[in-house]
């Protein structure tokens, strides 16, 4: 199953196969519901599904409500929780309430022409935010405000009640500079958890994709690497190589981009001698303050697995608690 975060994109490829689509979202939770506000569900009109609203517990009710959307026309609003029989004969009598939006793609629902825009938005790393009124009746494609949803990912009803919000950031990037074995752990979970992993090493040895075969590899030395990435603030820079050559080219194009999170690998020795090189280059505390440095949350990590449990760890504290 496809994560909800790329529902759109499912969406968009059904609507214009002609099956027909409508996309279900969690607008509202209350309790221990198990998605989070903006998880989504996309279902074709001969029944496919893709995504998840509920991981599980509702999905079978959903899908049965957006087929008769789907024939139907028109959005519907479905509520679950302990109270509802529904909820506990589709198994979510754990204490969880969750609201969902389901709309189809075209005949009274989202147009068709948005949902090609929303998600060329997404192809362009553009973040847009798709607001809905809760009755169905209004829609828009927003590119400017909700400054603070952006910043902290997060999708959810207007203080007025009336509209929902649904926040589509571009997907986070991992820049890992130096493809060595904690890199190769460090890959596949941030992949696993959401994460477009990219390996910059100039060494073909290290950077290879043998050694890193779901991610990109760029061969290139890292200034130049991640000048052409381009490091936004969705993006969160891991250097790997404990070689200055490689990590401090990095770091001179990190500390002046927007990254989210930046970490370096290395003894509290080694990053002292990093900030005093940093230091002479120019760069202010301030600015190489953003450096975790050593990198990790301290965990007592041993080996390559553990060290790259406490990287990621810390990245996805920094995200979602800033």
């Amino acid at each position: 199953m496809l994560h909800s975060e790329n529902a759109p994109e499912q969406a968009l490829e059904w609507a214009e196969a002609g099956k027909g689509a409508a996309l279900a979202t969690v607008v509202e939770t209350w309790g221990s519901a198990p998605r989070r506000v903006g998880a989504q569900l996309v279902v074709a009109g001969d029944g496919a599904m893709e995504g998840s609203v509920s991981g599980g517990c509702v999905e079978g009710a959903v899908v049965l409500e957006a087929l008769e959307v789907l024939e139907r026309g028109g959005t519907r609003m479905l509520e679950y929780g302990v109270s509802d029989g529904d909820a506990f004969a589709v198994g979510l009598a754990c204490g969880g309430n969750i609201r969902v939006l389901v709309e189809p793609i075209g005949d009274g629902g989202m147009p068709l022409d948005m949902l090609r825009e929303l998600v060329e938005a997404r192809a362009a790393r553009k973040q847009v935010a798709y607001e809905v009124a809760l009755d169905g009746l209004e829609r828009a494609l927003v590119y400017d405000g909700h400054a603070d949803r952006f910043r902290m990912d997060r999708s959810g009803v207007s203080e007025d009640g009336q509209t929902f919000v649904a926040i589509h950031n571009p997907p986070l990037r991992l820049i890992i500079v130096g493809g060595v074995h904690i890199a190769q752990t460090l890959a596949g979970m941030a992949q696993a958890t959401g994460f477009d992993a990219i390996i910059v090493d100039p060494r073909e040895a290290f950077g290879s994709a043998a050694r890193f075969p779901q991610a990109r590899v760029i061969n290139d030395w890292p200034d130049e690497a991640l000048a052409e990435i381009g490091v936004d603030a969705r993006c969160a820079v891991v250097l790997l190589t404990h070689d200055p050559k490689l990590d401090d080219p990095a770091l001179n194009v990190a500390l002046r981009s927007v990254a989210f999170y930046i970490g370096a690998l290395g003894s509290k020795r080694t990053h002292a001698s990093r900030v005093e090189r940093l230091t002479e280059a120019g760069f202010t505390p301030d600015q190489i303050g953003r450096i975790a440095g050593p990198v990790g949350l301290n965990i007592g990590a041993a080996g390559p697995a553990e060290i790259a449990v406490s990287i990621l760890a810390q990245m996805i504290q920094t995200l979602r608690q800033s």
